[in-house]
């Protein structure tokens, strides 16, 4: 198992960025697809990004496709979201994922969940 800890969340208005990182410990941090999903007020949990153990695979849900970035550092055991013109549709505590071998965007594929971190976008 790895061990997840979820940090950059913040208040942040209509149009601004954030980065969101994932930092892991445990086994070897190259061996997991590693995934960003969000849960927002009342609503179901969603896949929002996902990455490759090597990076070269990342799908991104339709709706921050385009404005939202993931990305590793596997020597810093990290991964990152970086999000620009933040809506505030996109408030919700986000939350990483690690899984091994294959990327994926089915939540229920995970084994390993971060405790979140909250992202507000105001109007």
């Amino acid at each position: 198992q790895v061990q997840l800890v979820e940090s950059g969340g913040d208040l942040v208005q209509a149009g601004g960025s954030l980065r969101l990182s994932c930092a892991a410990s445990g086994r070897t941090f190259s061996n997991y697809a590693m995934g960003w999903f969000r849960r927002a007020p009342g609503k179901e949990r969603e896949f929002v990004a996902a990455i490759s153990q090597s990076g070269d695979d990342t799908p991104y849900a339709d709706s921050v496709k385009g404005r939202f970035t993931i990305s590793r550092d596997n020597a810093k055991k990290t991964v990152y979201l970086q999000m620009n013109s933040l809506k505030p549709e996109d408030t919700a505590v986000y939350y990483c994922a690690a899984k091994l071998l294959l990327t994926t965007t089915q939540a229920i594929r995970y084994h390993s969940w971060g405790q979140g971190t909250q992202v507000t976008v105001s109007s």
